[in-house]
């Protein structure tokens, strides 16, 4: 209990008094104690928050690095497949390069023979009748022969007019022709071969420079 004592203006002195309960004092004491708990909990709960954003950031970055793990690996097998793919379609095209080379002189010997027949007797079956149809024989072997080539990706290249190309033509000799064009072929030594687009033989020529 607290007392104050105070004078009134008639000179009388009176004394104030207030009491105290321990009730009072413990109802205080517990208000402290739970601004204390509650303080302690927002500070563990602030503690959890920030570890647990810790935990999802590093979650988050594992999860990125496996994406790209992933998507190198995708990338990686496509590549593989497509390059696979490429090496096959290659195989199937040339693989028959080395038959196809090994009926090049064939041709080359029945062009050869159709040239050496004198123009005038090719047709002339009145008056030359075995030479006229051994030319023809000769010819119909020739076209079937090209048509074989041409089924299997093998054409015949190498005309005179045509302009020269270094990855196809093999300049023998060179030659001044003013009435060819320079850097044309003037002449065809041997006939060219592509097969699917690539020369397995280039053709020799001669070719026009300027006069």
């Amino acid at each position: 209990m607290v007392c104050a004592e105070f004078s009134s203006p008639s000179g009388i002195n009176n004394v104030y008094c207030r009491h105290f309960s321990e009730e009072s004092k413990g109802t205080k004491q517990e208000d402290d104690v739970s601004q204390d708990a509650d303080e302690a909990a927002a500070t563990e709960s602030t503690a959890d928050s920030t570890g647990t954003e810790d935990e999802v950031t590093k979650l988050e970055a594992q999860v990125k690095d496996l994406k790209n793990q992933v998507l190198r690996a995708l990338a990686d097998q496509e590549n593989t497949r497509t390059i696979a793919k490429r090496d096959v379609e290659s195989a199937r095209q040339f693989a028959v390069t080395s038959f196809a080379k090994s009926l090049l002189d064939v041709s080359d010997n029945l062009e050869r023979a159709l040239e050496s027949v004198p123009e005038e007797l090719r047709a002339d079956k009145e008056n030359n009748m075995v030479l006229a149809s051994l030319y023809e024989g000769i010819q119909m072997t020739d076209v079937g022969l090209s048509k074989a080539f041409e089924k299997n990706g093998l054409k015949k290249y190498g005309m005179v007019g045509d302009i020269f190309d270094p990855n196809q033509h093999e300049a023998l000799f060179k030659y001044p022709d003013p009435e060819k064009e320079a850097g044309s072929i003037g002449q065809v030594i041997k006939k060219g071969f592509m097969l699917n687009g690539r020369p397995i033989r280039v053709a020799e020529v001669g070719v026009v420079e300027k006069a």
